[in-house]
């Protein structure tokens, strides 16, 4: 598509760089839930059936039928639905044999609820170097799997950036590391046509209103292997009513493990599930559209001179619900002053190389309960990463827009 064109239209006016022009939209705005989802959960909560299982008359079946739903849609044997993506890990980590002590493998560039589920587990994370474009360090994994005994692998696909899966599972493979990975920020994605999440052992799914999907808090675990999913299920608080899961392995499983098991009582409600269930029949829809933006931004934002944006490979069919770019040529004083403004006129940026963490914003130095790691290359990378959310609200002109207000900012530094 022309960029200076919007989808046949007239042609886009682009305010000039200096001009003190302001966004005039919230890129925090999740957007509207669908009519489908309201209504449903609506219905439901007219029957007072939010929880999932029902003992004694019968249940709404929609935790069980989203399980269902998520588990054709990646091509996965089994998916359990948990209340939030931080569970969702942890749950991963237990049934993968994660004991306390453990050394558990994880990327360094990361936020806080996934060392979080490591520490909820008693196993100590083991960080591991990123390279320029934000995707785990191959030599720094090898370095590190070798060096301190981690038999797991928790790998996350931060913001949305997909390492080569290949080399990922070769690697695992010649190690003999467990593979889990994090998908909070690749649902619908894929590397070489392949979900995310379809990879390892088990995949860690987030609904948190700020993902793909979005009920506010959730998360879903998919595996094939049927141990891994029996436990899972036992694990999230099934008690005995297990049979009520339609993606779920024989009741022989579950004689071994149902009284072996504890109940975390982390399950999803039925009232989160059927709030999901429309939405993800739209999520192709969203992909689609969500990408569009995403190259809309790119290509106005590799534009401006001390802008990087990283390079995406091929084989990554991603799903951009967010953009990542470097700024290079200012200081750490400067930086932090240019996310600030651009923050106050609408483009609301995070920039990960803060001394302190802010928001959901975070990096490995702040999480201070994790035994201290030195990652100069992940400091530097991350000294100059900038971010900022990609809602589907925006048109190509707020693309403009925001590079416009970027273009500004960044340029009053070199005045």
């Amino acid at each position: 598509m022309n960029k200076d064109t919007d989808s046949g239209s007239d042609p886009i006016s682009r305010p000039a760089a200096s001009a003190e022009i302001n966004l005039g939209i919230d890129l925090s705005d999740p957007g509207r839930l669908p009519d489908a989802a309201i209504n449903q959960a609506v219905e439901l909560m007219q029957t007072g059936r939010l929880h999932r299982y029902g003992e004694y008359s019968g249940t709404e079946p929609h935790a069980a039928l989203f399980e269902r739903e998520f588990a054709r849609y990646v091509d996965s044997r089994y998916a359990i639905a948990v209340n939030s993506g931080g569970c969702a890990i942890f749950l991963a980590l237990k049934v993968a044999g994660v004991q306390p002590g453990d050394k558990v493998l994880v990327n360094a560039f990361n936020l806080a609820p996934v060392p979080g589920a490591i520490h909820h587990a008693g196993a100590d994370a083991v960080l591991v170097e990123i390279d320029r474009d934000h995707r785990i360090s191959f030599d720094d994994l090898r370095r590190q799997a070798e060096t301190s005994g981690a038999k797991v692998l928790l790998l996350t696909h931060m913001r949305g950036h997909i390492a080569d899966m290949d080399k990922i599972t070769a690697l695992c493979s010649e190690l003999g590391l467990t593979l889990i990975e994090d998908c909070a920020h690749t649902m619908g994605a894929k590397w070489n046509s392949r979900f995310t999440g379809r990879f390892g052992a088990l995949g860690c799914f987030s609904t948190q209103t700020f993902k793909h999907i979005n009920s506010g808090e959730g998360g879903i675990i998919v595996t094939d292997d049927e141990d891994m999913a029996a436990q899972a299920i036992l694990y999230s608080g099934s008690y005995m009513l297990y049979g009520q899961h339609q993606s779920a392995p024989p009741e022989s499983v579950f004689e071994k493990w149902k009284k072996r098991t504890p109940n975390f009582s982390m399950r999803m409600s039925n009232l989160v599930a059927c709030i999901l269930r429309p939405q993800l029949q739209e999520m192709e829809h969203r992909g689609h559209h969500w990408n569009q933006i995403y190259r809309w931004l790119e290509s106005e934002l590799n534009s401006i001179e001390g802008i990087e944006v990283p390079k995406r490979e091929p084989e990554e069919q991603f799903v951009a619900s967010s953009i990542q770019f470097h700024v290079h040529g200012l200081d750490k004083k400067q930086l932090m002053q240019f996310a600030d403004r651009c923050t106050a006129r609408g483009v609301a940026i995070k920039w990960f190389g803060r001394n302190e963490p802010m928001g959901y914003t975070s990096q490995y130095q702040h999480w201070q309960y994790l035994e201290a790691q030195d990652l100069p290359e992940t400091r530097e990378i991350l000294s100059t990463t900038c971010d900022m959310r990609i809602p589907l609200s925006l048109s190509e002109s707020h693309c403009v827009t925001i590079a416009a207000i970027i273009l500004d900012e960044l340029s009053s530094f070199k005045s």
